[in-house]
């Protein structure tokens, strides 16, 4: 979720510029209790300070880092075989990496205790995972955490605080299947509602609705290849489609139609305090869609969407935006400078160069420029160099730290 104050991080930045199926229906529903496994105990002699200390995480070919996000400083360097992904696990403290079991789950040590001291440890991949079969999205929202699992369907939630004390077990989670597994997304809203894609191994459809006792009370199957979700001000869901979006508002859809007859987006940028919905957007069917030159811009108030186009050669990745600290919108451009663009017009008001132009990646996985905006700051990878580049974005003014590895993906946690 974005964080829409500044916090002292920014004033400390040294300046300088430069396919299986799942059985079960809507209402079948496992509550487990305490799952355990083999972790890790925070460090006895952790340090302390005044103030949280965020904290990065980057994967690379081999392995994880862990960097301390005001002095971009290596606090940790952990070995991990294969391609992992790397998520925000919400409590401030944990990251979620997705490995060949699941949901593994990394402590960053650096955490706030109920008494508001901030401690700080040494990093620990734990032996805590959240099993899933082809583990893929993780969404936070209303201070729950939710897990989708590809390869079953099943929808995973915990309360994102109960990860916090997490040592030797795993928090009690609830499982939701789906009526078949696929590449899919969940969301649960603050009065318990769970929203879930529809699909199966070879299509996806559209959303369902499941009340708070886990029965089916509404769904929508006019969204292609549904992928993605973003929830912006007022609770108002929004999912990306080949077509167009689909809104979810106050228990009612809306299907936006996209202008372009092959109209895809898939992920969603969004503000908690924003009733506007940006999405990465592709009108060519034949594109991979790694060279993307739209933006769509959805007001879920009015339920339009208008496509907004990006400066004359300048392409992006949908690693490539996030949303800032007054809602605006922020593009890492393969040219090597932030776009900021206006949430409203879609205008550009101002563009700061950080990297070097950059090329495309062949396949979605492979290492090229992330961006990731906490508290004012925009954090930008560079593959090329081995770096990574924190923009003060009030200031403009930007600091570098050289990493032992080629960073792939990025998640940042609050401490």
């Amino acid at each position: 979720m974005q964080q829409h104050h500044r916090s002292p991080l920014a004033s400390r930045l040294k300046r300088g510029r430069v396919p299986f199926l799942a059985v079960g229906t809507a209402a079948a529903l496992l509550l487990t209790g305490c799952s355990t496994a083999s972790g890790s105990a925070p460090d006895p002699s952790a340090s302390t300070s005044a103030d949280p200390q965020s904290r990065i995480t980057l994967t690379y070919d081999g392995g994880l880092l862990v960097l301390d996000a005001a002095s971009l400083e290596v606090v940790g360097d952990l070995p991990l075989d294969g391609f992992n992904r790397v998520n925000a696990a919400g409590d401030g403290r944990h990251v979620l990496v997705t490995t060949t079991k699941g949901f593994q789950v990394l402590d960053t040590g650096t955490w706030t205790d109920e008494d508001g001291t901030s401690k700080q440890a040494d990093p620990v991949l734990t032996d805590l995972v959240f099993p899933a079969d082809t583990a893929g999205h993780v969404v936070r929202h209303a201070d729950k955490t939710i897990l989708f699992a590809d390869g079953s369907g099943d929808t995973t939630i915990f309360d994102s605080a109960d990860l916090l004390e997490a040592t030797d077990e795993l928090p009690e989670t609830e499982t939701i299947p789906s009526e078949a597994a696929h590449h899919g997304v969940a969301i649960e809203l603050e009065d318990g509602t769970v929203l879930s894609t529809i699909g199966t191994p070879d299509a996806r459809t559209g959303v369902r609705v499941l009340d708070d006792s886990r029965t089916e009370i509404a769904r929508n199957e006019q969204c292609p290849s549904v992928h993605g979700e973003g929830t912006v001000k007022d609770e108002v869901v929004v999912f990306g489609c080949s077509d167009g979006v689909l809104v979810y508002d106050s228990g009612v859809f809306t299907k936006i139609q996209a202008p372009d007859a092959y109209g895809r987006t898939g992920n969603q940028y969004v503000s908690e305090t924003s009733s506007i919905a940006v999405g990465d957007y592709n009108s060519d069917p034949d594109a991979e869609g790694y060279d993307l030159r739209q933006l769509a811009f959805t007001d879920t108030v009015a339920k339009t969407t208008k496509i907004v186009d990006l400066p004359e050669g300048v392409g992006y990745t949908w690693r490539d935006v996030a949303r800032g600290p007054s809602d605006e919108v922020i593009v890492l451009g393969n040219d090597g400078s932030l776009h900021i663009l206006d949430e409203q017009t879609g205008a550009v008001t101002d563009t700061i160069k950080v990297i070097d132009a950059w090329e495309p990646p062949a396949e979605w996985q492979d290492a090229h420029p992330a961006l990731v905006v906490q508290d004012g700051v925009a954090y930008v990878t560079d593959p090329a160099t081995k770096s990574i580049h924190a923009v003060d974005l009030a200031s403009s003014d930007i600091t570098t730290g050289e990493l032992p590895g080629v960073p792939n993906e990025i998640a940042v946690v609050t401490g």
